[in-house]
């Protein structure tokens, strides 16, 4: 196997959650603002962050963790949480549908809800659709999430996609031919993920083949992409 036919390693470091990293746009302008006006912006102490897969979730609630000084933690962990812990301080769960009906924790989100407003601190949770889209079976949880104020990220849009591409390249030190970022905006889920993954997969190749990034290349790298995920 030649140095250009080795597999692709894929995997993704872990990206930087900073402020400074954050690259905005007309997606997430508006969600950027509201974090970034807490806490005298929020009156009710609580906040929904909404927003489909890649749009910059994760990111965004780590920003406003590090402001806030605030614990994070995946919803699907609140079962194993001490809540009153927790309800000290500040506090971010994300992907809040994933436990509905799993009444343990919908019931610990809902001791975690109510303390850490009675302690005079904030919530932040995270979902990919409205509050009130989540199949929550505890009713005094789901008024409780339907009443946050929310705030709505958007997929990236060309400018921000593009952006993000240049960064992810930027970050390690690839700069591809002038052609290829208009056409990977082109074929790429339009998602913070999918720029971060081609990066890698097109950092990786340029490396195995000792070549800068082309558009040729590309065009290979999405082709084996889309073939390992059909075999997926």
């Amino acid at each position: 196997m030649t140095d250009h036919q080795k597999p692709l390693d894929l995997r993704i470091p872990p990206g930087r959650m900073s402020r400074e990293d954050f690259i905005l746009g007309s997606p997430n302008q508006m969600a950027f603002a509201m974090l970034e006006s807490w806490p005298e912006g929020w009156s009710a102490r609580k906040m929904a962050l909404i927003g489909p897969r890649g749009s910059g979730k994760t990111h965004l609630t780590h920003i406003w963790a590090t402001r806030a000084d605030a614990r994070l933690l995946d919803a699907a962990d609140l079962p194993r949480a001490d809540v009153p812990a927790l309800a000290r301080g500040s506090v971010a769960v994300e992907d809040v549908p994933k436990i509905a009906g799993d009444r343990a924790a919908e019931e610990a989100l809902f001791h975690l809800h109510n303390l850490v407003l009675a302690e005079g601190n904030t919530l932040l949770v995270t979902a990919d659709t409205a509050p009130a889209r989540w199949p929550l079976v505890i009713p005094d949880l789901a008024s409780r999430m339907q009443a946050c104020p929310a705030v709505t990220l958007a997929a990236p849009d060309d400018a921000l996609l593009g952006a993000l591409l240049g960064k992810f390249f930027a970050d390690r030190q690839v700069i591809p031919h002038p052609d290829v970022i208009p056409y990977l905006l082109r074929r790429i889920e339009r998602s913070f993920t999918a720029a971060q993954r081609i990066a890698a997969a097109l950092d990786a190749q340029s490396l195995a083949e000792q070549r800068p990034v082309t558009r040729a290349m590309a065009a290979r790298v999405l082709e084996r992409l889309a073939e390992a995920t059909d075999r997926a």
